[in-house]
């Protein structure tokens, strides 16, 4: 009886011991124990938002740079959509890919200075450039091919699904616009260089290309296609699920415009290429928004590897960006964005993380998966319109999200969602520029450092104190008393610039600016401040400790 006795006290001595263990346990978020304050989600790294961000975004960079180098030679992420640690992955790159890296490589340049980002955004293009354009001689010229169909050929020569030959014109697009502004980085009378030209020259190709097949669409057909056959003309099929799926219809409609709408306007500004054929094309793809996809939530497909029909957040939110980027062209725009949002929440919500005060966002209809780039997407979104509109009612679940994404990266810079793989698309073109938007929106959630965070322009060069040393005509000696100084694209425009503290004066073009709000004004946050900057006819500015 007593050796039963003590046995039982034994397995209850387990139990407990195993319950008490499990009670305690903190809850594993893909790399990461989720930290919780009031029962509410924080970063991982660091209690303050905006170090854990700045943190993540180096992470992340870091790892994108010092990528391996795959077996033909080019960088990993030149011919692969997913990072595999152990073997390379079979799959080509993402649609995107290359277009998401320049996105954000060009807001991450202007933060951080580092001149590293800057030519890897030129080796990108200028490679994708050699081996990824349709013939002059094709039905659609001199756009880009999605997808790598042998993928150590080096070469980009289809689409994933449909093969070779086929292509997705809003992804041309969404390409060419940052082409143009990697022509507007680069390009300063001091260093001219024929490279610049053949950017702009590119972007224009793309334009003409895509402007001469826009048609007027309707609820069935966008006025392009989603994918075609850049030979022959030909609009692709769209398959159902499976390697041997039945075709249900053509690859006819998708609502990702923005890229390419953009792409319009700023060639238009700068008066380059076909500019009335521009402009009667982005009437068209304005109206057509506006009649349909704006009335019926009908956001249509993006992903390279879907084969049926999903809804997407990104063609949604996207959009829903381009709306309060130019409000001059919808009236009711605060209503448009909100409608949107409500479509995003009623479809895609995921309240898997609910009980840690926050609501994330799943990537399409067909894949109700959170993402970490879809959810840090949408909080961009929400806070730009929050400081467009004096709405605050997204901030606090905008916050939360932002940290929720920093936990799909790991130490050591790979960054995965939570239910799949470490996509190089979403992990890292499209991540990175949704934290830079945010500090944009609110330069609170920055880190109390000094940081360009946005700009109405282009930034050219930017240097941080502490790396003047590197740029030969600069020399240490005569900079000791500067925080930073930066060049734009623009000689009109605006800034904003968070700084550890307030700057002892502010000159454009080597001459003291007017303070006090006409040309610069200070505002102080809890640690350091916020530098708004307005310049006019000047494209320098130098800011003094």
């Amino acid at each position: 009886m007593q050796s039963f006795n003590f046995f039982k006290k034994i397995l209850v001595f387990v139990f407990l011991s195993f319950f008490t263990v499990n009670i305690n346990a903190q809850e594993n978020l893909i790399y990461h124990n989720i930290k919780a304050e009031n029962g509410h989600i924080i970063p991982w790294y660091d209690d303050d938002p905006g170090n854990s961000f700045n943190h993540v975004i180096n992470l992340v960079w870091n790892f994108w740079d010092t990528m391996r180098r795959d077996l033909n030679g080019l960088p990993y992420y030149m011919n692969r959509q997913v990072w595999n640690p152990y073997f390379n992955d079979p799959r080509g790159i993402g649609g995107d890919q290359f277009a998401m890296a320049l996105s954000s490589w060009r807001l991450l340049y202007g933060y951080s200075g580092n001149e590293n980002v800057k030519e890897n955004m030129k080796f990108i293009a200028e490679y994708y450039l050699t081996h990824g354009l349709s013939a002059e001689t094709a039905s659609w010229p001199d756009i880009p091919y999605p997808y790598n169909t042998f993928v150590y050929s080096g070469n980009y020569d289809g689409d994933m699904i449909l093969g070779k030959g086929f292509t997705q014109p809003d992804k041309a697009g969404s390409f060419g616009i940052e082409l143009l502004r990697l022509y507007k980085m680069n390009c300063n009378e001091r260093y001219p260089n024929i490279t610049d030209k053949m950017y702009l020259h590119a972007a224009v190709n793309i334009a003409n290309t895509l402007a001469k097949h826009i048609k007027d669409g309707d609820n069935d057909n966008s006025p392009l296609p989603f994918k075609v056959n850049a030979i022959t003309g030909e609009v692709g099929v769209l398959k159902s699920y499976g390697q041997n799926g039945k075709i249900e219809g053509l690859s006819s409609y998708t609502t990702n415009w923005s890229g390419l709408l953009e792409l319009f306007l700023e060639l238009q500004q700068l008066n380059e290429g076909n500019t009335q054929l521009y402009k009667s094309s982005f009437e068209k793809i304005i109206k057509w928004m506006k009649r349909f996809p704006m009335q019926s939530n009908k956001w249509g497909p993006f992903f390279e590897d879907v084969s049926g029909w999903s809804d997407t957040q990104i063609n949604a939110i996207t959009f829903a960006q381009f709306i309060m980027n130019h409000r001059e062209y919808f009236p009711g725009w605060k209503m448009d964005v909100k409608k949107i949002f409500d479509w995003v929440y009623q479809k895609l919500a995921n309240k898997q993380w609910e009980k840690y005060g926050v609501t994330v966002v799943n990537e399409q209809t067909v894949y109700l998966t959170p993402g970490n780039s879809h959810t840090s997407r949408q909080a961009s979104a929400q806070l730009q319109y929050g400081l467009l509109s004096g709405d605050t009612t997204y901030y606090t679940n905008s916050v939360r999200q932002l940290i929720w994404a920093t936990y799909m990266v790991d130490n050591d810079g790979k960054n995965r969602y939570p239910n799949d793989e470490n996509w190089l698309t979403d992990g890292y073109g499209d991540y990175v520029r949704h934290y830079l938007r945010s500090m944009a929106a609110s330069p609170e959630l920055a880190p109390d450092e000094d940081h360009l965070i946005s700009t109405t322009s282009v930034v050219q060069q930017v240097i941080y104190k502490g790396q003047f040393y590197k740029i030969y005509y600069l020399p240490q000696k005569d900079t000791n008393n500067i925080l930073l100084q930066y060049r734009v694209y623009d000689n009109d425009g605006e800034e904003t610039v968070r700084l550890s503290k307030e700057p002892s004066a502010v000159l454009f073009n080597g001459e003291p600016a007017k303070g006090g709000g006409e040309s610069y004004k200070w505002k102080t946050l809890s640690n350091g401040g916020v530098l708004n900057i307005k310049r006019k006819k000047t494209n320098k500015v130098t800011i003094l400790q």
